[in-house]
């Protein structure tokens, strides 16, 4: 490879070079026909793959988030996921997808939180390995970002975080050194700045990532984040998006000037190049992946989902019995999350909800008690038809004055046109369709996007107005645009021609159109206490309540991060009457990041399905029937009170510095130095059967447990291994994970389960490098930080 990528450098001249290292659109780096270079689409990709394009007609597989992914607390399951992201990407054309995301849950309120895996580097790190393993193996890259401690979304452009050496090695930077180990292709750098110096630029590329760790693949930027023209060319081997602005015709002038020198721009093309060759896009072409078809995709996102999900109460409710009749509540049970909200979002061609779910196992009756959406919701495809076709969805026209562009007929409410070429030529787009009320009432109809707007109903302009965004963050503005409504009062039946027009925004040179456009609709809806009081009578007349709880896109998503941990709306008050109707009152709580709970000691049950992807219900039907295990364990700690929580700032200081002045106390390591007790710590997690652990041993440095099976059913057990050194010399955590392993076992069975404890664990880091303390450590060995019966010493 090495002599292949010689020569081709050697055929190109400084221009073809600049070329290489920009981006040639939104989602595809530049190729070069004249060495056989093809050009290279990418993909958002944490938790399915998007595509080059954002557009409902071409859908994605929505997979579990970060959270819901860790809290399986098994590598293993990424072997199936990575085959499947790897099947989807090379579907959509695609060479890499952006993921893991490996930052770590440094404060409840990241807004991102529901991406990254966990609190725990070691935890995040066994998983991210996996992932990249897992991904690579089919000839697709993995890309683990965002290099490093973008751990949270306020002021994400231009934070300075100032973060000690040692807590930077031991925990921030350490699952991205496990990727580059587990043989990462590409990873991508962040926003914020390190230190005072940015990213894109910052000496951390060169030293450890480049350096001591042997790193031979391509440092990308995430997009728009490279800064500079001079600076950022020593460390970013691509600038994205593309075509360059900061580079290209710049940087020509900055190398010919000697300001930076041709042998840096050579070296990425090397490793531009190397990916290529690796990807297949380099005199050759992709591999090949497994097939997956939609019932085979359906069912491992539907085993993942039950497979992360976490029992962390159970007063033995659960598992409901089949003849159960059960009012199902709660917000989510008909409008749940399935992912986060930002650049992880993907447009499933199948969800199924928690209503649709259980009514395929149990008897339900459903109403939700309350509702959180003020806004608007997209319309539902079978609401809409489309003028010129006749069938269910829209009209999207792109208009020069009176002259049509062109007409696509599209399949949903909520349309981005991200980097739209086409839209580049129009003034205006058009959103036309005939909408029928399927209930009587006060419905409300309206458009969500920026700019002018005008909405029609049925020929007579309802709304005319210029729309703006008062946010600071684009993602948002983009994904999240605001919304312009009016009222109507329709008849059951009664059908309305609606048409939208938006005047087009400026295109971005060489990459189109970026706006969002909504065609939203409300249903009516009866009185809020009306409603809240029927769901108190159902969950009263039922054999259990089931209340589906959980957050919103405006409080769960990439661009902010969240201001308190508190569930939106009336939900904790349905849940307190609920349960004082109905004793047995089972709470999902549909989250991808840890809430408060004032009800949790007053229900039967709590079960945490985080975003789950687009089985939900099916998952959430087989785990609380019985039909599988809840196997998931905490990836993260879950605190009674926000108060509580002893690392929670997310704001810079008015000098736009983020100290991290906790250092490598992080977490339930935090936790555990606080003496404060959280709601439920870290790697707890419930299932349904029993167990008991015993016949600890060491040899060396690997840890042997047995694992009994005391109940009546086969069950999952992660078995967590953690150390602790007493009189330690050195500033250390109360207790810090060493390893884990997850094993299933049949009903009065036992297994022998072998931890292995790296040598990492022992160590720390000093001005010097890793050093090891000599003398004795102590190995706890439980089912989670709190529950640990077993130890033994460690010399």
């Amino acid at each position: 490879m090495d002599e292949l990528i010689e020569d081709l450098l050697a055929k190109l001249d400084l221009p073809a070079k600049l070329r290489l290292i920009s981006g040639a659109g939104m989602f595809r780096f530049a190729g070069d026909p004249d060495i056989g270079l093809a050009e290279m689409p990418v993909s958002d990709g944490p938790s399915g793959v998007r595509g080059e394009y954002w557009d409902e007609r071409d859908p994605s597989v929505s997979l579990p988030s970060g959270t819901a992914v860790a809290a399986t607390w098994d590598p293993e399951l990424l072997t199936e996921i990575g085959a499947l992201i790897a099947h989807e990407a090379r579907r959509k054309d695609v060479y890499a997808v952006l993921g893991p995301t490996v930052n770590l849950h440094r404060s409840p309120l990241g807004g991102r939180h529901f991406e990254c895996f966990s609190e725990d580097p070691v935890l995040t790190a066994d998983m991210a390995a996996a992932y990249v393993r897992a991904v690579q193996a089919h000839g697709v890259s993995a890309c683990p970002k965002h290099y490093v401690a973008n751990d949270s979304e306020t002021d994400r452009f231009t934070v300075d975080v100032r973060v000690d050496d040692r807590a930077l090695r031991e925990l921030y930077l350490y699952p991205f050194e496990r990727c580059v180990d587990a043989g990462a292709w590409m990873i991508m750098d962040a926003y914020n700045s390190v230190h005072g110096i940015t990213m894109t630029e910052n000496p951390l590329l060169d030293e450890p990532l480049k350096g001591s760790w042997g790193f031979d693949g391509v440092v990308v930027s995430d997009w728009t984040a490279v800064r500079t023209t001079t600076a950022a060319a020593q460390g970013t081997d691509i600038a994205m998006p593309g075509p360059p602005m900061l580079w290209g015709a710049p940087l020509e002038e900055a190398v010919r000037r000697g300001e930076v020198p041709e042998a840096a721009i050579d070296e990425k093309v090397r490793r531009i190049l190397r990916f290529a060759q690796r990807v297949g896009a380099l005199h050759g072409s992709p591999q090949a992946t497994p097939e997956f078809d939609d019932e085979r995709a359906q069912d491992l996102v539907r085993r993942a989902a039950a497979a992360g999900m976490v029992l962390v109460r159970n007063d033995g409710v659960l598992p409901l019995a089949p003849d159960s009749t059960v009012a199902l509540l709660g917000p989510h049970a008909d409008l749940p999350r399935f992912m986060g909200g930002g650049s992880a979002t993907v447009i499933p061609a199948h969800t199924t909800t928690p209503v649709e779910g259980l009514e395929t196992v149990l008897t339900v009756r459903h109403t939700p008690g309350v509702r959180l959406e003020e806004k608007l919701i997209p319309v539902p495809l079978e609401l809409v038809t489309d003028p010129d076709t006749g069938t269910p969805g829209v009209s999207l026209r792109y208009l020069d004055g009176d002259t049509v562009i062109d007409t696509q007929h599209r399949t949903a409410g909520n349309l981005m046109l991200f980097g739209d070429r086409k839209a580049a030529t129009a003034t205006t787009l058009e959103i036309r369709a005939r909408l029928r009320a399927d209930v009587a009432g006060a419905w409300q109809i309206g458009v969500g996007t920026l700019g002018q707007a005008r909405l029609e109903l049925d020929g007579e302009t309802a709304l005319d107005e210029t729309i703006t965004f008062e946010g600071t963050d684009p993602v948002g503005a983009i994904l999240y645009p605001p919304q312009r409504a009016v009222t109507r009062t329709l008849a059951e039946g009664q059908e309305v021609d609606v048409r939208i027009t938006v005047a087009a925004p400026p295109a971005i040179p060489g990459l189109g159109v970026i706006l969002g456009l909504t065609f939203g609709i409300t249903r009516p809806q009866r009185p809020a206490a009306e409603e809240f009081a029927a769901a108190v009578e159902l969950a009263r007349t039922s054999d259990v309540a089931v209340v589906v709880v959980g957050t919103t896109e405006q409080i769960e998503s990439e661009g902010f991060d969240r201001t308190d941990l508190r569930l939106p709306g009336r939900q904790d008050e349905l849940v307190a009457a609920v349960a004082a109707a109905n004793p047995r009152t089972v709470v999902v709580v549909n989250s991808g990041a840890p809430v408060e709970m004032p009800w949790r000691g007053d229900v039967a049950a709590v079960l945490l399905s985080w975003f789950p992807g687009q089985e939900f219900g099916a998952a959430l039907a087989d785990v609380l029937t019985g039909a599988v295990e809840p196997g998931g364990r905490l990836p993260t700690t879950w605190p009674a009170h926000m108060a509580d929580v002893p690392v929670l700032s997310t704001t810079p200081r008015a000098d736009g510095t983020l100290p991290y002045t906790e250092g490598i106390h992080v977490g339930y390591r935090a936790w555990l130095k606080s003496a404060v007790a959280p709601a439920y710590p870290f790697g707890h997690g419930l299932g349904y059967t029993t167990w008991s652990l015993g016949d600890l041993s060491v040899d060396g440095r690997t840890a042997t447990v047995t694992v009994t099976n005391t109940g009546d059913r086969e069950g999952k057990q992660v078995v967590q291994a953690y150390l602790s050194r007493a009189d330690s010399a050195v500033d250390r955590p109360v207790r810090w994970l060493a390893g884990f392993a997850a094993v299933t076992v049949t009903p009065g069975a036992s297994r022998t389960v072998r931890i292995a404890l790296p040598q990492r664990a022992f160590e720390h880091w000093t001005e010097a490098g890793w050093a090891t303390e000599p003398g004795s450590f102590t190995l706890h060995v439980g089912t989670s930080v709190t529950d640990l019966p077993l130890t033994a010493e460690i010399s």
